[in-house]
């Protein structure tokens, strides 16, 4: 193989963003995402539209993603594509776009995990963006997971903490439906929450033994705390809506920190990376630097635009494997609760 001249194309597809990216050597060329905006007057994600939103975008998308690289396909090593987990109807357009074009091409097929793509897009290379080094706990929270990861090499990987139930992107946008926000809900409750006073209303953090999370409870909580104050005054939530804000996000941060440093106590490990949609939450990246004067972490996040679904940290998975030799076999099917 020469390592000098290797291109890989990302395809994700798990959700609702329809991505394309092409790597060269660990150098990202190009990030083209297509997002879904049909969902936002259902207030979630609506698996049938997107799965068709999917169809349509996809050719498109990887056209751009190799017309910016400056890339034609033929010159491309391999393909690589997020195999689960996620919504299946997603998944299967991907996957068998990825399938038809590698067989096409008659070049290698990289299935990837797309929760490791969350983790190992850690080691794109990118200016002034210094990369874990192993072992290091991964913090994975997104719109659909919540998990601590024990990272000891690029594919040698340990669950060792997960939400129980609710993710805590759900936890931000349920809190905002009750409240009357859009969705999703994060980027607005983020917004707002720098505005408000963070201990203006407390919330209890919900007791889970070892470093497995859940948030279920506490979306009850705030729903409660919110029709017993709008009952005793109406206008509760348009006076009081950046401080709910703040307190809210400043619980759901406690929650998370709390386990991080159980977590690192545990395992004796304090490099501490990030990623997934939720760790774009200003407040959260601020905890996390704040841990490394508390807690002598060194912590890593990754560029914006590598946190939330996006190609990029599939092609880097593909580009890593691509290296080990690590491909599949034309018969590989979608899985919508891969694990790690």
């Amino acid at each position: 193989m020469d390592s000098q001249n290797i291109f890989i194309l990302g395809i994700e597809s798990s959700c609702d963003d329809t991505a394309a990216s092409v790597i060269h050597n660990g150098k990202i060329l190009s990030n083209v995402i297509a997002s879904q905006k049909i969902h936002e007057e259902y207030g979630g994600v609506v698996p049938e539209l997107a799965s068709r939103a999917h169809q349509q975008n996809i050719v498109p998308v990887v056209h751009q993603a190799l017309k910016k690289a400056g890339v034609t396909k033929e010159e491309l090593s391999a393909v690589a594509f997020t195999r689960g987990p996620g919504l299946m109807g997603s998944l299967l357009v991907g996957t068998s776009f990825a399938k038809s074009l590698a067989y096409g091409l008659n070049i290698p097929l990289i299935d990837v995990n797309h929760m490791q793509g969350h983790i190992l897009a850690h080691f794109i290379e990118e200016e002034d963006f210094k990369k874990p080094p192993f072992p290091f706990l991964a913090m994975t929270i997104s719109g659909g997971h919540t998990q601590i990861v024990k990272v000891n090499h690029y594919f040698d990987m340990e669950v060792i903490g997960e939400t129980i139930d609710d993710a805590v992107g759900e936890a931000f946008d349920k809190s905002g439906k009750i409240l009357g926000l859009g969705y999703p809900a994060g980027p607005e409750i983020d917004k707002r929450a720098k505005l408000g006073n963070p201990k203006a209303f407390k919330f209890t953090k919900p007791k889970v033994d070892g470093l497995n999370f859940s948030f279920s409870g506490l979306k009850t909580g705030i729903l409660y705390f919110v029709q017993r104050e709008t009952k005793a005054n109406p206008n509760f939530i348009k006076e009081n809506l950046n401080d709910i804000c703040a307190s809210i996000q400043y619980t759901i941060i406690g929650i998370l920190v709390d386990k991080l440093k159980k977590a690192s106590k545990e395992t004796g490990i304090k490099h501490i990376a990030i990623g997934g949609g939720v760790s774009a939450n200003s407040g959260i990246r601020q905890a996390l630097k704040d841990g490394e004067q508390k807690f002598g972490w060194t912590t890593y996040v990754p560029k914006f635009e590598y946190t939330t679904d996006n190609a990029a940290m599939i092609a880097i998975v593909g580009y890593l494997k691509y290296l080990e030799g690590h491909f599949t076999k034309q018969d590989i099917m979608a899985s919508a609760r891969l694990k790690i």
